[in-house]
């Protein structure tokens, strides 16, 4: 065992006597010692009640003959860290957390992992740190809230910054404002729909290092509290069995991941996630191979914010098993990729319901004949672009209009506010890329304000940011090179025509190549924004966000 290094012969007496210091007992020595990866605190949600999951998680640990050893790490929450400079820490700290957890189980060797997230970064981080380590390892999330209720109808995240946007044009009065902020998020967990966080822990499942219904079971229940319990119990069978990262996601697991992204419509932020996990194992995840998968796929499911189908009905009807054994019955799902359960995933799903025609449409009756994301390539992002198009109003797929330029997402937002917006229009927000922001802030606040004003059926946003999980409508993201490398983007100037295509996959800008060329001599780089500690060293290490916003090498 792994542990052993600190535990076997008279050359590991002093870390023995501290390990006794912890209480370790000599019958203790004999088991395996399991980290348990905690990312609880008091700030965030959907992570206040994760010291339960994780008692639960120790018990099932004990009870399977392990020994465990609970740690934290940090956790940004996107919703409180919108709409001041918090945003900018929000997508680095993923590799904060990454490096933490490398950190503390190469200092403090152990022989298994159970990794507890919740919420948008900490899901992936712990997933990079995870391939890093290689080690046995289990995820075991903290689950969705409940949606919360506002005038008789459920609502979540997307509806209250769209509140805002509403508020400004006197569509909500005082009183509305106050019973949303009282009643839209009814406790803990992670937001309702299907965002960022709840994405992730869905193709955690999906990956194989989740036990079925890591990413549905709501965050109140006992059940995720027993669930806890199991996959305690569980990473000591995947120690036995010696399963690891490196054996269980394989390119066919990827696949599958991607194949249920595209199904259940994720959130657009993936596409900096997956190709960041996978290269920590070595892999790349192209993004011409991404697209052609969601060509392949169709989207079965429209959960909020795209629809008004909340998490709680996803579990209702079975969970992510359930719209695997879809999309398993119609051949577009590996069977034989084996995960945590130590199972092939076809025996896993050999119970699970199907769809169940509403929530979970029917293979041959799908919301659309595609993945909910897109890959878009032109003049405008030849690396790529990333559009969740399973949110976009149908005539929104293709529009052309005039560039409105803001130089920052805080002046898109105070733009937006005063109403210098007009239908017809494609909002461009730029220097938001992951060298440029730095840090990629989310474009949220824009967005849910053009939707509020009831603009999103009239007006595209185009940036080299990205946007939350909780964003809809005809917005295209991750434009790649970002304004801060010399991309096309920095170039535009207000009026000048934009043409978006989400069907051929086309951003183009409508300027003539001779004098785009003229405005590339006289371009003076990007503004010169002060910052230090951190995110001074995120800036000049990050990769591109086609790249997954990665370090580079």
């Amino acid at each position: 065992m792994r542990s052993d290094i600190i535990k076997k012969g008279p050359l590991t007496l002093p870390q023995r006597a501290m390990l006794k210091a912890l209480t370790i007992t000599d019958a203790e020595m004999e088991r395996p010692f399991v980290a348990v990866v905690n990312s609880k605190n008091d700030l965030v949600p959907g992570h206040i009640h994760l010291n339960d999951v994780a008692d639960a998680v120790k018990a099932g640990i004990r009870m399977a003959g392990g020994v465990p050893f609970e740690f934290n790490t940090i956790g940004v929450c996107d919703a409180i860290a919108m709409d001041h400079i918090g945003m900018k820490y929000s997508l680095p700290s993923r590799e904060l957390i990454a490096d933490s957890v490398e950190s503390m189980l190469m200092a403090n060797p152990v022989d298994a992992v159970v990794f507890i997230p919740n919420c948008d970064k900490i899901v992936p981080g712990m997933l990079m740190a995870a391939c890093r380590l290689d080690l046995p390892c289990i995820f075991i999330s903290g689950g969705p809230m409940i949606a919360g209720k506002f005038e008789g109808r459920r609502i979540a995240g997307s509806d209250l910054t769209e509140a805002v946007g509403k508020y400004s044009i006197g569509e909500y009065t005082d009183s509305q404002m106050k019973e949303l902020e009282n009643h839209s998020c009814p406790g803990c967990g992670s937001c309702a729909g299907m965002y960022t966080a709840n994405s992730m822990n869905c193709l955690t499942e999906v990956l194989g290092l989740a036990l079925p219904g890591n990413g549905t079971i709501l965050a109140v229940s006992a059940e995720r509290r027993r669930l806890a319990k199991m996959a305690g119990m569980q990473v000591m069978e995947v120690l036995k069995e010696n399963r690891r990262p490196s054996n269980i996601l394989t390119d066919k697991a990827f696949d599958n991941a991607l194949s249920v992204e595209m199904a259940i419509g994720c959130s657009t932020n993936t596409m900096l996630h997956l190709p960041a996990i996978a290269h920590e194992l070595g892999k790349k995840l192209d993004l011409e191979y991404i697209d052609k998968i969601s060509r392949n796929t169709p989207q079965l499911c429209k959960l909020n914010p795209a629809g008004a189908v909340y998490m709680e009905d996803l579990y209702d009807v079975g969970g992510i098993s359930a719209l695997l054994k879809e999309l398993y019955d119609n051949g577009l799902i590996h069977g034989e990729t084996i995960g945590v359960t130590n199972r092939p995933l076809k025996e896993v799903l050999s119970n699970s319901k199907g769809a169940d025609g509403n929530v979970i449409r029917e293979f041959n009756n799908p919301w659309r004949n595609e993945g909910g994301l897109a890959i878009l390539r032109g003049n405008l992002c030849p690396d790529g672009a990333v559009v969740k198009q399973g949110a976009v109003l149908e005539h929104m797929l293709t529009h052309t209009g005039p560039a409105r330029i803001y130089e920052s997402e805080e002046a898109a937002a105070q733009g937006i506010l005063k109403g210098e917006v007009q239908k017809g229009e494609v909002v461009v927000i730029r220097y938001e890329g992951p060298k440029g922001g730095p840090g990629m802030q989310e474009m949220l606040t824009p967005t849910a304000m053009l939707a509020g004003q009831g603009l999103d059926g009239h007006v595209a946003l185009i940036t080299d940011g990205r946007f939350s999980g909780v964003s809809r409508g005809a917005c295209v993201g991750h434009i790649s090179p970002e304004g801060a490398e010399g991309g096309l983007i920095s170039l535009i100037e207000e009026g000048d025509m934009i043409k978006i295509d989400i069907p051929a996959r086309r951003l183009e800008l409508l300027v003539d190549n001779e004098l785009i060329e003229q405005r590339r001599k006289t371009w003076q780089g990007p503004p010169k924004r002060k910052v230090g500690g951190y995110l001074k060293r995120y800036a000049k290490m990050v990769s591109s966000a086609c790249e997954g916003a990665i370090f580079k090498d």
